[in-house]
């Protein structure tokens, strides 16, 4: 269950620390007071999205943290799958809203959408707006397979049906227009041939290029390799670098015999002398090699021109040019084969098609199955939430394929004797649907174990007897789970086992949202006012005292 909730520069509230406990819990308070708010940071801290605008005036950032504690084992064990370790039957999720968004679970850093996961293993929430789900007859189906738990059946189905639109796709794309797939194969083999017959390989652009930078200046290259060969090599009259390296080297080796410490210099010379030598040959190699003609140049100019034109249409590069005539002849090997492969697809189509459609049939059977206990369970709720004369059934037709199967079910409703079922969105008045609600929500429950639920006014548009039932109810409801819940009405208060006030007040300027937890006393005093408003007299005090008397037995 919720336990604990941790509050801090949420709107209106400054700080708090509210103290859950088991089975029936109620917040009331004036409107306006933050009783909604609270919702919100619960919200928060399991992965809803929130803005920046929820924190406090004045404030940068703003954090609200939970604990959870006496969680079953196989939720604990989910949690760990999900990565995180669970020391004992305890959990604290927190989120930081400010410049970063930062998350947790037992203190270890977390995303939004992990928060979200875990969520749905701790608490129901139901809000104001889920009441106007109900008005949406596509929302319909889902309370139906969540009941009769037809996940299995649908996730069949689903597998089979993404199998059969895939194929079924695959076919559209065979079946385009024999001209336009003509056409297709005109073009794509020309293409095909003219970058064949190219010849090209990557990497021979920058090749060119080069060589025909090198033929350009052929006469400058063969001048400075015969003027370095000519330093290296010297003439008649002038000894070259090679020849004075030579002297240097045997200067170097008589002053050695008298001074040692050149003795390595004269070894480093002489091998330098040696490196320089061998330069010279392939100086020689070089300039031997030297072989540039008028006719090669026009060649790679031809070739270089060709590379250019075939960039204008296919690519920006010789590797792109490529790229793009792999793509062209698998897309021509598609073409080419699509009679087989249309032939293959449609022995493929017709050979899902039953599949489907028995897995179609068999969710749809399952979900009348289900349609009929599930409503048969509401009515009985609706019956003790002050509706005796309810009527419920299913409006039932089919579709088409779609991916939650072949089913359009509505749910119809008549609330008094003689009236006919219609749907909920054409007679059902605000009360109702809250009970409507309610009632859902209290047969889903059995199924699926959560052990906390939040009901933010459930009791909307609900006054008198109508309203004493659903406190009853929630009451009950409690029995088996942690139940909290916001309310404005006193015949729902009265049943909590802990009643909590949110009252504001002003200091310094200032707003703050204060939450109490109430004695008995207290208590007495909130359902008064909530029965006759600010002005307490006696008879309020008389009526919520007796109010909170009958709740109890």
């Amino acid at each position: 269950m919720l336990s604990q909730l941790y509050i801090k520069n949420i709107a209106v509230i400054s700080e708090a620390t509210i103290d859950f406990g088991p089975r029936f819990n109620v917040f009331t308070g004036e409107t306006g007071a933050g009783k909604t708010i609270l919702v919100s940071a619960i919200n928060g801290v399991l992965g809803a999205r929130l803005s920046r605008d929820i924190i406090r005036s004045g404030e940068d950032t703003a954090c609200v943290s939970a604990l959870f504690t006496g969680l079953r084992p196989d939720v604990c064990q989910k949690i760990e799958e999900l990565g995180f370790e669970m020391d004992d039957d305890s959990l604290l999720l927190s989120r930081e809203i400010g410049s970063k968004n930062i998350c947790k679970v037992n203190g270890r850093p977390a995303t939004v959408q992990l928060l979200r996961e875990i969520a749905t293993l701790l608490i129901d929430i139901h809000g104001q707006k889920d009441n106007h789900k109900l008005l949406v007859p596509e929302n319909h189906i889902s309370y139906i397979d969540q009941f009769g738990q037809l996940e299995g059946y649908l996730q069949n189905y689903r597998v089979l049906y993404e199998q059969i639109l895939d194929v079924r796709h695959r076919l559209e794309q065979c079946s385009r227009r024999d001209r336009e797939k003509q056409q297709r194969i005109d073009l794509l083999t020309y293409q095909v041939g003219e970058i064949e017959r190219a010849n090209l390989r990557a990497g021979e652009e920058e090749e060119l290029t080069l060589r025909r930078d090198q033929i350009a200046n052929a006469e400058k290259i063969i001048q400075l390799l015969s003027q370095s060969k000519q330093l290296l090599d010297g003439e008649e009259e002038m000894p070259g670098i090679v020849q004075q390296f030579e002297e240097l080297t045997g200067n170097l080796g008589k002053l050695a015999h008298f001074l040692p410490q050149l003795g390595e210099l004269s070894v480093r010379m002489e091998e330098i002398g040696y490196e320089i030598a061998d330069c010279g040959s392939d100086l020689s190699s070089c300039l031997d090699r030297v072989d540039y003609s008028a006719e090669e140049l026009e060649q790679i100019e031809e070739r270089l021109d060709l590379i250019h034109k075939l960039k204008r249409k296919y690519g920006n590069s010789v590797e792109e040019i490529l790229e793009y005539l792999q793509k062209s002849r698998e897309q021509l090997e598609q073409f080419t084969l699509s009679e087989e492969k249309a032939e293959e697809l449609q022995a493929e189509y017709l050979r899902l098609k039953p599949l489907v459609q028995e897995a179609a049939d068999m969710l749809t059977a399952q979900r009348h199955r289900a349609a009929k206990e599930f409503l048969s369970r509401v009515k009985k709720e609706l019956e003790f939430l002050n509706m005796p004369s309810v009527r419920l059934s299913v409006s039932a037709g089919r579709s088409g394929w779609k991916p939650d199967g072949q089913d359009e079910l509505e749910f119809l409703i008549s609330s008094n004797a003689g009236e006919e079922p219609k749907p909920l969105a054409k007679i059902a008045s605000g009360g109702e649907l809250s009970r409507v609600m309610l009632s859902i929500k209290n047969v889903l429950a059995e199924k699926d174990q959560i052990a906390t639920a939040i009901f933010d006014e459930i009791d909307t548009g609900v006054s008198g007897k109508a309203a004493q039932k659903i406190g009853q109810k929630l009451s009950e409801v409690s029995r088996n789970r942690q139940v909290i819940c916001v309310t404005h009405l006193a015949q729902v208060a009265v049943f909590a086992d802990h009643h909590l006030l949110i009252h504001k007040q002003e200091e310094q300027g200032r707003t703050f949202t204060r939450i109490a937890l109430l004695s008995e006393e207290q208590r007495v005093e909130e359902i008064a006012r909530m029965i006759s408003g600010d002005n307490l007299t006696d008879t309020a005090m008389e009526n919520a005292k007796e109010m909170l008397t009958l709740a109890k037995q």
